[in-house]
């Protein structure tokens, strides 16, 4: 089945599986070992204060990592995504997640949930990495732009 993310047509099926648990595992399983457990929660179309409610609990819990998956612009030149995902990264590490929408983030409810949740906490949000599939693996005239950012 064919949806739209970002504009785009896409395999929604081979999307859903690049964000899904299957694929963070290794590396968590790499960064972390194996002695921890995981609790996966699917967003749907909730509300950002849903999102950050439902994370309220583990925030607490020093020995917790959150891990949200999303990707940022799709199928343009590499130019163009940089500067798309450039002004995504900023709204970001703002913590303005009533400026992101799903037009440059697929993942937005999680992204907004978890953004939420850091502006009541006080985090402080970091940009740790941006770029895009062309500077890896791939054609620079049709790329998919990713983040990674750190909440602290």
């Amino acid at each position: 089945m064919l949806a739209t993310c970002n504009g785009a047509y896409i395999d929604d099926r081979a999307h859903a599986l690049e964000h899904s648990v299957e694929v963070h595992l290794p590396f968590l399983q790499r960064t972390l070992g194996t002695a921890w457990s995981l609790v996966p929660i699917v967003a749907g179309d909730a509300p950002a204060s849903i999102v950050a409610d439902a994370l309220e609990a583990l925030w607490a819990e020093p020995a917790t990592l959150i891990v949200v998956s999303t990707d940022l612009s799709h199928y343009h030149d590499a130019r163009t995504a940089h500067r798309l995902d450039a002004a995504t990264a900023a709204a970001i590490v703002a913590g303005n997640w009533e400026q992101l929408d799903g037009s440059r983030t697929c993942g937005v409810v999680p992204v907004r949930g978890a953004l939420e949740l850091a502006r009541r906490h006080g985090g402080h949000i970091e940009l740790l990495d941006l770029r895009n599939s062309g500077d890896t693996a791939g054609p620079a005239d049709r790329v998919v732009g990713y983040g990674s950012f750190a909440v602290r």
